[in-house]
């Protein structure tokens, strides 16, 4: 266990995490906010293989994947990529868990753990009709400060599959 919280208790991604990460996108795949994200390849080998990079990746601070836990299933996580200035993150949890504030909860533990490692700049993108995501960020204390058009999908013409894409940004330090 890395942290505890009211409901939830965070660590770093094990390996053996993959089938539960696995379900996690398999759900978000028929979430109707799927079309604003990168898809993930849902085969076992693949996913396996993924989440054992993650694992392998936690031993330093230059990308963290945290397992978000309630009782011992992993509902989330939150993956931490260093960039130019701070920190990019990116979350997905399964929708069995949303809109029950564990996204807000794990995020402000992590924030603050993370700030005692002297991290305290994060970006998060998400698509501006992603009304979740977007209320999670400014909940969190994110300010819009850009937008920029995003593909991750092509019609069945071949064509690009636009949408706005937010940019958010936050400094924990004040």
């Amino acid at each position: 266990m890395l942290l505890k919280t009211e409901r939830l208790t965070i660590r770093h991604i094990a390996a053996d995490d993959w089938k539960r990460i696995k379900e996690i996108w398999v759900d978000f795949k028929s979430s109707a906010f799927s079309q604003y994200d990168k898809p993930n390849n849902t085969e076992d080998e693949v996913v396996r293989a993924r989440i054992a990079k993650w694992a392998a990746a936690n031993s330093g601070t230059e990308h963290m994947f945290f397992a978000i836990c309630h009782d011992d299933t992993v509902i989330g996580y939150s993956a931490f990529n260093i960039r130019e200035d701070g920190y990019e993150i990116g979350y997905c949890f399964h929708s069995a868990y949303h809109g029950k504030g564990y996204a807000k909860e794990s995020h402000i533990a992590l924030f603050d753990y993370l700030g005692t490692l002297g991290i305290t700049k994060f970006t998060a993108g998400t698509a501006m009709n992603n009304i979740p995501s977007v209320s999670l960020l400014k909940s969190l204390g994110f300010t819009l400060i850009g937008t920029e058009n995003v593909s991750f999908y092509k019609d069945a013409r071949g064509n690009d599959m636009v949408f706005e894409g937010g940019i958010f940004e936050l400094n924990t330090v004040q």
